[in-house]
C-alpha cells in the first residue's frame, strides 16, 4: 500500500472512535493503522472504562502511542466500574447515543486548537456505525464522516431491514409462546439476497413481544442515520457477499467493502504499530507452544468472543460434548463467560482431558486460527472470528449468541458452504456428534475445502494492486475522505 507522503500540519487528521467493546475495537484498530500508514494522523479514541481495561491487559505504557498515532477518552456516561467485563450491551447503546455527542465535540475542539494540541486539524471522522451521534459532530465541522458497520454485510442488511419487519407485523411477536412453538422458523421470501432466510436467522433482537425493545429501535435508528454519511465501510470482500453488497448498495450512500483487514494489515511496513493492541483481557501466549507440539489439523479451537455469556449446565454439556468427541483441544474460556457467577469445570473433566485438552483465558486468536495444528473452530459466529476463520480456511460449528451471529450462521451454513450449527439448548452428545463431524467426518471434509477455497479468494482481494479490498481502501481515501 502506498502512503500518502505528507507532513506535519498538512496531514489529513482521522479520529477513529469505536463503539466501546472488544469485536469493535479491533477491526477499527485495524483500519486506523492502514490509514496511519497512508499517510493520516490518527487520534483514536477509547471510553474511559476501556482505556483503563486495556493498559490493565497490555502494560502502562501500551497506549502512549507515536507523535501521529494518539489515543484519547471520552467517558461513556455509565456508572464507575472496575469490573474486567464487556459492560451491558443495551445499556452501553443508551448511554454512549445520550451522552457521549458533548464529550466528543469538546475533544474535537481540543484537537483543533492547533497551538496547544500541536496536531493537524481533523480533517475526517471514522465512525462505528453504532456511534451515529458522531455525525452531529462532522456536520458541525462541515468534514466528511464515514461510519464502519462491523457486523458483516449479511448482518447489516439483516438491521437494514428491521424497520421492515416492524411494517410487516414480524415485530413485536404477538406472544411469549411464538419463541418456542416453531414461529421463528417462518421463511422470508422479500428481503433481497435472502430468500428463504427464516426469522430466527435474522439479527435477533426482533425476538421479543415488547413494541419498545430498546436494542429493535437502536438498530432502527442508527441505520437509518447512516443515510447521512459521507460513506459505509464494511470489514468484508466482494466474492464473499457480492449479492448482500448489491442489496445495501440501494439503501446506502457509497459502500467500500475492505476486508479482511487482518490481511490488508500485513501491507503495513512500519512494525512500531504492531506494539499497538486492543485486546481488553490479558492474552495467554502458552497454547501457541502447545499447539507447535500437535499435529496438523488435529486439535478443535473452541472461543466464544467476548460478549457471549452461558449457563453453568451449558458449560459442563460443552466441557463433556468435548470430552467425550476424543478430540484435542484449545477451549478459552473468559473469567465472565457464565452469568453471573465463576466458570467452573468438572474436577473428573479437567482430570480425564489433560493430556489434549488446553484451557486458556484469552488468547491472540489470529495467531491460534493460523495455526497448521488448528482443524475446526467451534464459534459463537461473530463477525472477527468468521473474517479471520475464513482467512485461515478453518471451518466451523456455529453456536450463535446474540445480534446478527444468527445470520452468520446462517450464511455459513446455506450459502457459503464452512459452518454447521448447534441447537441452542446445547447437549454433550450433540456436540460430541458435530465435532467428531467437524474434525474426521465427510461433511467436516466439505468444509474444510470450501474453508480453503474462500481464504484464497480473501487473500486474492487483498493482493495489490488489483485486489478489489486493496483498491476500495484507495478510493474510499481519495474519493471520501480526502475530499474536504
Amino acid at each position: 500500500m502506498d502512503s500518502i507522503r505528507i507532513h506535519g500540519q498538512d496531514k489529513p487528521h482521522a479520529v477513529c472512535i469505536p463503539y466501546p467493546c472488544q469485536g469493535h475495537i479491533n477491526p477499527m484498530l485495524k483500519l486506523a493503522k492502514i490509514l496511519h500508514h497512508k499517510g493520516f494522523h490518527i487520534t483514536f479514541v477509547n471510553t474511559e472504562y476501556n482505556h483503563r481495561r486495556l493498559l490493565k491487559s497490555r502494560g502502562p505504557d501500551s497506549l502512549n502511542g507515536f507523535p501521529s498515532f494518539r489515543f484519547e477518552t471520552i467517558p461513556d456516561g455509565l456508572p464507575p466500574c472496575d469490573a474486567d467485563a464487556t459492560q451491558d450491551i443495551p445499556s452501553l447503546c443508551e448511554s454512549t447515543t445520550t451522552t457521549c455527542l458533548g464529550p466528543f465535540k469538546e475533544l474535537l475542539a481540543k484537537l483543533n486548537t492547533t497551538s496547544s494540541s500541536n496536531v493537524p486539524r481533523v480533517s475526517c471522522i471514522v465512525s462505528d456505525g453504532c456511534m451515529s451521534f458522531t455525525l452531529d459532530a462532522a456536520q458541525d465541522l462541515g468534514i466528511p464522516e464515514v461510519l464502519f458497520w462491523t457486523p458483516s454485510a449479511c448482518g447489516s442488511l439483516g438491521y437494514m431491514h428491521y424497520r421492515d419487519l416492524s411494517e410487516k407485523g414480524y415485530f413485536p411477536l404477538k406472544d411469549a409462546s411464538d419463541l418456542t412453538n416453531g414461529y421463528l422458523e417462518t421463511a422470508l421470501d422479500w428481503i433481497p439476497s435472502m430468500k428463504g432466510i427464516r426469522l430466527r436467522d435474522l439479527p435477533s433482537f426482533l425476538r421479543s413481544t415488547n413494541p419498545d425493545e430498546y436494542m429493535f429501535k437502536f438498530l432502527v435508528q442508527e441505520t437509518d442515520r447512516s443515510k447521512f454519511a459521507s460513506a459505509i465501510v464494511i470489514n468484508t470482500f466482494e466474492r464473499l457477499e457480492k449479492e448482500v453488497l448489491e442489496s445495501l448498495r440501494t439503501l446506502l450512500p457509497p459502500i467500500y467493502a475492505i476486508g479482511p483487514l487482518h490481511f490488508l494489515v500485513k501491507h503495513i511496513e512500519d512494525k512500531n504499530l504492531e506494539c499497538l493492541g486492543s485486546n481488553l483481557w490479558k492474552e495467554d501466549v502458552q497454547c501457541l507452544d502447545w499447539l507447535d507440539s500437535k499435529k496438523p489439523n488435529s486439535v478443535v479451537y473452541v472461543n466464544f468472543g467476548s460478549i457471549t455469556v452461558m449457563t453453568p449446565n451449558q458449560l459442563i454439556e460443552f466441557a463433556w460434548g468435548l470430552a467425550n468427541s476424543q478430540m484435542e483441544f484449545l477451549w478459552i474460556i473468559r473469567p465472565d463467560i457464565v452469568s453471573g457467577e465463576q466458570a467452573i469445570l468438572p474436577p473428573e473433566f479437567v482430570g480425564e482431558t489433560k493430556e489434549r485438552g488446553m484451557l486458556a483465558s484469552w488468547c491472540p486468536q489470529e495467531q491460534v486460527l493460523s495455526h497448521p495444528a488448528i482443524g475446526g473452530f467451534l464459534t459463537h459466529s461473530g463477525w472477527n472470528s468468521t473474517l479471520e476463520s475464513i482467512g485461515s480456511g478453518v471451518p466451523m460449528i456455529c453456536w450463535p449468541f446474540f445480534a446478527e451471529q444468527q445470520t452468520n450462521c446462517w450464511f455459513k451454513g446455506t450459502q457459503w458452504g464452512i459452518g454447521m450449527e448447534i441447537d441452542n439448548n446445547v447437549k454433550r452428545d450433540e456436540v460430541e456428534s458435530l465435532v467428531r463431524e467437524l474434525m474426521a467426518g465427510e461433511k467436516g471434509k466439505e468444509m474444510k475445502k470450501k474453508a480453503m477455497e474462500w481464504k484464497k479468494l480473501a487473500e486474492e482481494a487483498t493482493q495489490k494492486p488489483e485486489g478489489s479490498s486493496f483498491v476500495a481502501i484507495d478510493k474510499l481515501i481519495n474519493e471520501i475522505l480526502l475530499k474536504h
